[in-house]
């Protein structure tokens, strides 16, 4: 399957249908009266997020996704059926943008969440409403309201624990394949990794994701190389690893270069917890390996683990150091969901657990 993490659609709800004019026509009814009924509503524009789905392939093939119009009311009081409402089933992790790319329209962030993204256009009322003792006849009837259109944007954001990150070659793709099962594509080639890749590690009794983003270059946020759109995908991880080729022939550059890349893509994301890793020791002289620890001690103030993704040593010390990190995020927001629950229960709001409605009682 192909992977796309952003797509341009047109939506539009559906239109309300008419109200109807009609009178009561019986044998022996001589003053049947109105009896036009009101029109169907049209359908909702809902977006649905499911957890089988792990890539917006699906709206490369179509772009446009129209709610069904409500049926028009018909004599005998007989009211219109409503539109059938249009699903787009998404994967967690989902932005929807409006055209503009500059408002969060929702978030998509737990599997079964629904959004409705456009409501469907009321249906119009028919002459039996505007009878009145002075007006026992009315012809008067109205349309339908129109549905709600627009252009979306969709951007899939990777839910991942922690994110893989560094320069083309650095040996990201063999760290993650020799720590989950994953199977990405790896060469002796710059960028061999095209899009990004997901694994799941399991460590200590407890598992985390790890997203491997394809390698950044100079210049990267002014679209050198692959550009730097993919490293959305790190945004909600709890931790970076980074990936350093110690063969290299400038490890400290090499460093400098994704970090001065990440902090021109988002100073937030320059800001998350760092691991920083010297990859392909196994290639290294132990004495050269030590001196270039120091070296980066010296230069950056940064400890950095030594690890081979390829003999899978120091594999698990990293992941341990990611984990205790994934788990610290973890703690936070659990402490956060809990600190806005009791500010609701003070404002007297209770939070439905299996809809999440919220209510207010006095």
């Amino acid at each position: 399957m192909k992977f796309l993490d952003q797509a341009k659609v047109y939506v539009k709800s559906g239109d309300g249908g008419s109200g109807c004019a009609s009178f009561r026509r019986e044998k022996f009814i001589e003053f049947g009266g109105p009896d036009g009924g009101d029109g169907g509503r049209g359908g909702d524009v809902i977006v649905e997020c499911v957890d089988a789905l792990n890539t917006l392939i699906d709206f490369r093939y179509q772009q446009h996704f129209r709610a069904q119009n409500g049926r028009p009311g018909m004599g005998r009081n007989m009211t219109g059926a409503g539109g059938q409402d249009i699903v787009l089933r998404v994967p967690v992790g989902t932005q929807i943008w409006d055209e503009d790319y500059e408002t969060l329209l929702a978030d998509m962030t737990e599997p079964g969440q629904r959004v409705v993204l456009a409501k469907g256009g009321d249906g119009g009322f028919g002459n039996t409403r505007y009878k009145t003792s002075t007006n026992q006849a009315p012809r008067k009837h109205t349309p339908g309201w129109p549905g709600t259109e627009m252009w979306i944007w969709l951007r899939l954001k990777l839910i991942a624990d922690a994110g893989l990150v560094g320069l083309p070659n650095a040996g990201k793709s063999t760290f993650l394949a020799a720590v989950t099962e994953a199977k990405p594509k790896i060469a002796d080639y710059p960028f061999t990794t095209l899009h990004p890749g997901l694994g799941v590690v399991r460590i200590d009794d407890d598992e985390i994701v790890l997203a491997d983003i394809p390698g950044l270059i100079e210049g990267a946020h002014e679209g050198a190389g692959l550009g730097d759109r993919f490293l959305g995908h790190v945004e909600r991880c709890a931790a970076i690893l980074h990936l350093v080729d110690g063969t290299g022939d400038n490890p400290i550059e090499a460093w400098r270069t994704v970090r001065a890349e990440l902090e021109a893509y988002d100073e937030a994301l320059a800001d998350k917890p760092e691991i920083l890793a010297i990859n392909k020791i196994d290639a290294m002289p132990e004495e050269d390996v030590q001196a270039l620890k120091e070296l980066f001690v010296e230069e950056t103030g940064l400890e950095p683990l030594a690890i081979s993704g390829a003999s899978g040593a120091g594999t698990r010390d990293v992941l341990r150091r990611i984990m205790e990190l994934v788990r610290e995020r973890r703690q936070a927001d659990r402490s956060q969901a809990d600190r806005a629950r009791g500010e609701a229960d003070e404002d007297g709001v209770q939070v439905d657990a299996d809809t999440g409605e919220a209510t207010w009682s006095p």
